[in-house]
């Protein structure tokens, strides 16, 4: 069973990808950097716990937030639904399949055939499309393959997998409401949202307080890892292809703001698009450092990320400022 007439989101970054890919089942068609900026998504936090291998750098709001703030701002109806058991998470997601209803899932990429170079993530979204006796059919970023497949068994471990950011066998859908929207009113509303929250971070480790005391726990990880080779190589792949906390994320602000500004023609906009421009290109330098220690394991690329880092807190308060007023 597949729905034939799926529509596959060609996006980037996961959550927008399969959300995107709803949307356009009910007739709603916008580019990701739109998706992004009304989902208010830019954001950033530094988490380190013992159970982590190395510190997760991220530069959005937590999972499911995006979808649930796109819902909200676009007027649309999402349910959100979780279940301990393997079986009945199935089943779920099958009898909406039946109905030709396409299912945004959450789960963890590393059982999933199709990646290349697997690691635990349980951030993961996908849009699953279809099904037969042994595969699902699913809707994954562009880097991953776009329209992919992968064994039940393999969707079914991927889904319950245990760990930080993981859910119990999440899956959504979202539906239109008799409510409509007026994008010009929700495109200044979501970036005013997004700035606020940005500039007032409830703990230093989100946000422009999190970006800059990120340039300090960088040192004290790089002199702790075990096996830095690693940790600075996948967190720099994270960080710039995955989007987990690199350019990619103020890449798509940046062409949120753009596009905003060509529909709106407000001075604020363009300023913000200016300066995200120059932030994603720090990000890029800050990955590509990161790079750099894992081939060299010298202190004095650490050293120099962590400098970047507090520039760019510095330009993202500031411009987080303006937007908030616009």
């Amino acid at each position: 069973m597949r729905i034939e007439k799926t529509k596959p989101f060609d996006g980037q970054h996961c959550e927008t990808t399969a959300t995107g890919t709803l949307l356009r089942q009910i007739g709603i068609e916008l580019t990701e950097p739109m998706l992004f900026g009304l989902g208010e998504g830019l954001g950033f936090i530094f988490w380190n716990m013992k159970s982590m291998n190395f510190p997760f750098i991220g530069g959005r709001v937590k999972p499911d937030v995006l979808t649930e703030n796109i819902a909200r701002n676009l007027n649309l109806e999402l349910t959100v639904k979780e279940t301990s058991s393997t079986e009945k998470a199935w089943d779920n997601v099958k009898k909406l399949i039946d109905n030709g209803i396409v299912v945004g899932l959450k789960l963890d990429c590393f059982h999933l055939q199709y990646f290349s170079r697997p690691f635990h993530f349980a951030g993961h979204y996908v849009a699953l499309y279809g099904y037969d006796n042994e595969n699902a059919f699913l809707v994954d970023t562009k880097q991953q393959g776009g329209q992919v497949k992968t064994t039940l068994k393999s969707l079914a471990l991927a889904r319950a997998e245990k760990g930080p950011m993981s859910s119990k066998n999440l899956y959504y859908t979202l539906r239109k409401t008799n409510k409509t929207f007026d994008l010009k009113n929700v495109i200044t509303t979501a970036i005013r949202n997004n700035a606020t929250e940005h500039i007032n971070p409830p703990i230093t480790n989100i946000g422009y307080k999190g970006i800059y005391k990120t340039s300090s726990e960088i040192i004290k990880w790089f002199k702790t890892s075990k096996d830095i080779e690693n940790d600075f190589k996948t967190s720099a792949m994270l960080m710039e292809k995955a989007g987990t906390g690199g350019a990619l994320f103020r890449n798509l602000y940046r062409d949120f703001l753009k596009e905003s500004y060509d529909l709106l023609k407000l001075d604020k906009l363009k300023i913000g698009f200016e300066a995200f421009v120059e932030i994603a290109e720090l990000w890029t330098s800050v990955s590509q450092l990161f790079e750099k220690v894992s081939q060299t394991r010298e202190l004095k690329y650490i050293q120099q990320a962590s400098d970047i880092l507090k520039i760019i807190s510095e330009k993202e308060k500031k411009i987080m400022e303006i937007l908030a007023t616009i």
